[in-house]
C-alpha cells in the first residue's frame, strides 16, 4: 500500500489530486503512526512529505492519544 501511495503522491499532492479528500482523512489515520507497526516510511519520501501537506491543511486537529 505504501508503495501504491508513492507512487501517486510524487505526482500529486493529495491521494486523490491536488484536493484534500476523505482519501487523505482515511489514510493519514495509520499512515501518520505506520513506524509503530515497524514500517519504515523512510523509503517513501512522497508520503512523508503527504503527511506534512495533511498537517499543514487548514483546520487539521491532531488526534489524541487515546489510550494514554
Amino acid at each position: 500500500a505504501l508503495a501504491v501511495m508513492e507512487r501517486q503522491l510524487a505526482q500529486t499532492p493529495f491521494l486523490t489530486g491536488a484536493d484534500y479528500t476523505i482519501a487523505d482523512i482515511a489514510l493519514f489515520a495509520y499512515t501518520h503512526v505506520a513506524h509503530e507497526g515497524g514500517f519504515d516510511l523512510g523509503p517513501y519520501p512522497a508520503v512523508r512529505n503527504w503527511l506534512g501537506n495533511v498537517m499543514d491543511t487548514p483546520g487539521f486537529v491532531p488526534m489524541q492519544d487515546c489510550c494514554g
